[in-house]
């Protein structure tokens, strides 16, 4: 690519291995910066499925929001999610709280809800001493590495996301759905497509039946679109699945997938598709300052374990319904 123009990108540094990187220098005004580079930075991803753009030098959230906003052709409120955040204001969030020293698998943003982010954006605002990576992998080509066996049943059956919200484990009914109000979660779930029961303890238990393969709504391209193995009982640690199991029993697990005829998954199963992805992981480092750009339908993130101190924003970036994406089972919501 050419930077005779502002609007125009130096060349982008594709490298086995690494998303694609892009050296930018904003010289001050870095909102400004990337409302003049948008099209170009967003065609990079259309391309190849993410960007880490380094050299922003994104130090604050004021900042890192005004870049997301121009970035983005929208922001989503994060509902129904795992694991809670921080809000720093409308749509800009702290990555999910997850345990530092614990993987967060690969996955696709909200690919359990109706709705999800078409694009994600990250910023890291101080790196970790050691890991903590935010890496990716082409759903493409994991669906074509895949057993066709695997994938013929998932793509014939779906998957199925089981939940237990309480206040102890996860997200709570309000990180979850904006509201502890019985009668508006209900209204939720309706609308949503989630089949939901108060237990006697106070929880709530929520079923969804989702797709696991979907096409690109832009490129029609079939992408492995789902969270069967980052939401499994097998991706925990053993002594963390004991425990919950112990506790709350194998039903009442915080959140758990089966197949989308409600059959269990097997251990085997999980670790093939944690294995495959493993393959075709992309990493990079994160340097204080830096931006990264997903395709969340194209591209599964995943987080590293890490030691030291980390700040990681996020943003859900322009989105995109189910029914837009070819879903291989039919979901009504009420």
């Amino acid at each position: 690519m050419s930077s005779s123009s502002p609007t125009l990108l130096p060349d982008v540094d594709l490298r086995p291995g690494s998303p694609p990187i892009l050296r930018a220098d904003a010289a001050g005004d870095t909102a400004l910066w990337a409302a003049e580079h948008r099209d170009a930075l967003r065609a990079v991803v259309a391309e190849h499925g993410s960007l880490l753009v380094r050299g922003l030098g994104l130090r604050d959230p004021d900042t890192t929001a005004a870049v997301f906003r121009r970035l983005a052709t929208g922001l989503m409120p994060d509902r129904e999610s795992f694991a809670p955040r921080r809000t720093y204001e409308d749509g800009v969030y702290s990555s999910s709280k997850w345990p530092p020293n614990q993987q967060m698998c690969m996955h696709h943003e909200l690919s359990y809800a109706l709705e999800f982010p078409g694009l994600m954006l990250y910023a890291c605002l101080d790196a970790p001493d050691q890991g903590g990576a935010t890496a990716v992998a082409d759903a493409p080509a994991v669906l074509d590495a895949l057993p066709a066996s695997l994938t013929a049943r998932f793509e014939r059956e779906g998957w199925l996301l089981t939940r237990t919200y309480n206040d102890e484990i996860g997200a709570t009914l309000a990180e979850a759905f904006g509201t502890e109000d019985r009668a508006a979660v209900e209204h939720y779930c309706r609308a949503h497509a989630i089949e939901f029961a108060w237990q006697g303890d106070g929880s709530l238990r929520t079923r969804q039946r989702r797709s696991a393969v979907v096409r690109h709504p832009v490129t029609g391209r079939r992408c492995w679109f789902n969270q069967i193995a980052f939401l499994n009982e097998w991706t925990m640690d053993p002594e963390v699945r004991e425990y919950l199991v112990d506790v709350y029993g194998s039903d009442g697990l915080p959140f758990n997938t089966r197949h989308g005829n409600g059959d269990p998954i097997d251990e085997d199963v999980v670790l093939i598709i944690n294995e495959v992805y493993g393959a075709h992981t992309a990493r990079e480092p994160w340097r204080s300052g830096d931006l990264l750009l997903v395709d969340n339908i194209r591209t599964a993130h995943s987080r590293e374990p890490f030691e030291g101190p980390r700040e990681v924003l996020a943003a859900l970036g322009d989105p995109v319904r189910l029914t837009d994406c070819a879903p291989t089972i039919e979901v009504r919501a009420a």
